[in-house]
């Protein structure tokens, strides 16, 4: 069935196709693709030990899946417009179950490696794929509780990720994180064979390489710059570091000069015409930056002046993760109801009152400051980022879904990286400025009351961001389809050849 078949405007109107089916085949797919970006994480100690390596050679594991996701990302749009829904999808899942496969079976770390390489195509691949169909399923009115269900799926896969993989890890061993994943995978492969239809319009855009040489080097260089920044003494002047974050930003800004040329861009970068989309990707990229930074800085805190163990931190973060992802479908439900700004704006007071009360912290917090404290956080999240996201993927008209579903997509890695390396930075120099000002910089207490200082100074940084989102959230309104701003591209001969 394609689109060509129905004279309605969106499936989710026609009574005779079934969309709870594709639904199910897209969000078991995207969820155990999800799942893997942190499912790894736990057991790199345990890696580390198997394969005799260093621990910056294994960070690769995480810092290599993150790279190869920027990187496929931009190039879906130009996959939307040359495979079939279901032709994308079961592609992108086999791609993803070989990876698995291959990562399950190594030998050699170089071949774990490798497989885990293969598995970032399918999941870079799998998010704006999702977004893009739903958007074409269902009308804006709706969008926002389905929306809200993809958020579950986003927000909770990475949640339980770490404390699933710590269980099978111990009684199992590591090959079981990927050989686990490997039913369920196969069976949303053939469940999408028999319930999958084609939703999307086939339109064979051109393939412009010198773009996707551009958005490669670009993403490629600035993530892995800005992922390093972090981990080096010297911070943002290690040229290991700014080298790659200098090509790839130069790489980034001719990718967009070029964009803007093409008559069909790899990457429309047009779609930051519409206010509304404009407004929530940087939303999205502070909610990226805040969350990230908090899932990083917390847990180092508590392990530091603290003084728990990197299991009891991660308890402390969990009640946190698992609300956010249960009560997504219940954000994008009554953002359906309400609209954006009734829940952005108390969600940025809650959010911005939260990030004061960290700047405070000490080492003598209870736990219980921790807990309620990241979960007020992760709520606000809930109510922040896919209603911002929901509400500016609506304004944009159809032929732009999967510009706008890419480019929010690729900027997920790309906040992330900046955000972490950023806070991270700014903690190691606020620590390093505390130290050299005390007389013995080498006593434990100077250490802790260094550490403390860092993450003072860090969330009071973040509290300024949180009050520019509020600002932000206060001219925020409901978005509706602008399809004159940016008319859908002329189809001729020579486009479609």
């Amino acid at each position: 069935m394609t689109t060509e078949n129905v004279k309605y405007e969106f499936l989710s109107e026609n009574p005779n196709v079934k969309t709870k089916p594709i639904m199910i085949a897209l969000i078991i797919g995207a969820f155990f693709a999800i799942l893997n970006e942190t499912l790894l994480n736990i057991a790199l100690t345990t890696l580390m030990q198997e394969f005799d390596i260093t621990l910056p050679t294994v960070q690769w594991i995480a810092t290599g899946f993150m790279l190869v996701m920027a990187i496929v990302m931009p190039i879906s749009p130009l996959l939307i417009g040359w495979f079939t829904t279901r032709q994308l999808f079961i592609g992108t899942m086999v791609t993803f179950l070989i990876g698995t496969i291959v990562a399950g079976s190594a030998p050699t770390f170089g071949v774990l490696l490798f497989g885990r390489m293969i598995q970032a195509v399918g999941t870079g691949l799998i998010m704006p794929i999702m977004f893009n169909v739903f958007l074409l399923l269902y009308p804006p009115h709706k969008r926002g509780k389905i929306m809200g269900i993809v958020g579950l799926v986003i927000m909770f896969a990475p949640a339980i990720g770490p404390t699933l993989s710590g269980v099978i890890v111990e009684y199992l061993g590591w090959r079981f994180l990927f050989l686990l994943v490997v039913p369920f995978t196969i069976f949303s492969i053939l469940f999408a064979m028999k319930f999958l239809v084609n939703v999307t319009e086939i339109t064979k855009p051109k393939i412009n390489w010198l773009s996707i040489v551009f958005s490669t080097i670009g993403l490629g260089g600035t993530i892995y710059g800005f992922s390093h920044a972090g981990e080096s003494a010297n911070g943002f002047m290690t040229a290991s570091v700014f080298i790659p974050i200098i090509i790839g930003v130069i790489s980034l800004v001719l990718f967009a000069m070029r964009q803007f040329k093409l008559d069909e861009p790899l990457m429309d970068l047009r779609v930051f015409k519409f206010p509304m989309f404009a407004h929530a990707v940087i939303m999205f990229i502070i909610i990226i930056m805040v969350m990230f930074a908090s899932e990083l800085i917390l847990p180092v805190f508590m392990q530091g002046p603290m003084g728990l163990t990197a299991a009891a931190a991660g308890l402390l973060l969990l009640p946190g993760s698992i609300l956010n992802g249960l009560m997504s479908p219940f954000m994008g439900a009554l953002f359906d109801k309400v609209g954006p700004k009734v829940m952005m704006v108390p969600a940025t007071i809650v959010l911005a009152a939260v990030m004061f009360m960290y700047s405070n912290l000490t080492a003598d917090t209870p736990e219980w400051v921790i807990i309620v404290g990241f979960m007020l956080i992760m709520l606000s999240v809930s109510a922040m980022m896919m209603p911002a996201e929901t509400n500016g993927l609506n304004q944009l008209p159809k032929h732009m879904y999967s510009h706008g579903t890419a480019l929010m997509s690729t900027l997920q890695p790309l906040s992330g990286a900046i955000g972490v390396s950023v806070f991270l930075s700014l903690l190691n120099s606020k620590q390093a400025s505390y130290l050299n000002g005390v007389e013995n910089p080498t006593s434990p207490q100077a250490i802790t009351d260094a550490m403390v200082a860092g993450t003072e100074f860090v969330y009071f940084v973040i509290f300024i961001i949180t009050i520019v989102a509020f600002i932000l959230a206060l001219f925020v309104y409901r978005a509706r389809p602008l399809e004159d701003v940016v008319p859908a591209p002329k189809k001729t001969e020579e486009n479609n050849n």
